[in-house]
C-alpha cells in the first residue's frame, strides 16, 4: 500500500478536545475506508502566512497514513466540507519513505564528480 500525508489546519477557535475530535473523524474515515494512520503530529496553534477566513491563527496537524481504494476520495470530501478545517492538502511519500522516531534522516553526502 501506497503511504500518504495529510496536512489540516483546523480553525484556532476550539479548543483542545475538539480539535481532537476533528482528527479522530478524519482517522476514522480512513480506517473504514480500507486504510490504516500511521503516525499523527499535532504542531498546535501558528500563525498563518496569510489570512484565511479572516483569521491570521491555525491549529496545525500532519497525519501519516496509507490509503485504501476508497481513502482518498472520501477524505477529500470528508474534509472539503468540515466546518472546523481551514485548509488541508494530502500529499503521496516517497517509496521507502519511513520516519524514525520524529527526527530527520541524516544522508551521507554524495560526492560531485
Amino acid at each position: 500500500m501506497q503511504l500518504y500525508e495529510v496536512m489540516l489546519i483546523v480553525i484556532p477557535e476550539l479548543d483542545e478536545e475538539q480539535v481532537e475530535n476533528t482528527l479522530s473523524r478524519a482517522r476514522t474515515v480512513i480506517e473504514r475506508t480500507g486504510g490504516e494512520v500511521k503516525n499523527v503530529n499535532q504542531w498546535g496553534k501558528r500563525k498563518l502566512a496569510y489570512e484565511i477566513e479572516h483569521r491570521t491563527e491555525g491549529f496545525y496537524a500532519v497525519m501519516e497514513f496509507t490509503a485504501g481504494e476508497r481513502t482518498l476520495p472520501e477524505l477529500k470530501r470528508i474534509l472539503r466540507v468540515s466546518d472546523d478545517v481551514l485548509r488541508h492538502m494530502i500529499v503521496r511519500l516517497p517509496e521507502g519513505y519511513a520516519r524514525t522516531g520524529g527526527e530527520e534522516e541524516a544522508t551521507e553526502p554524495v560526492a560531485a564528480e
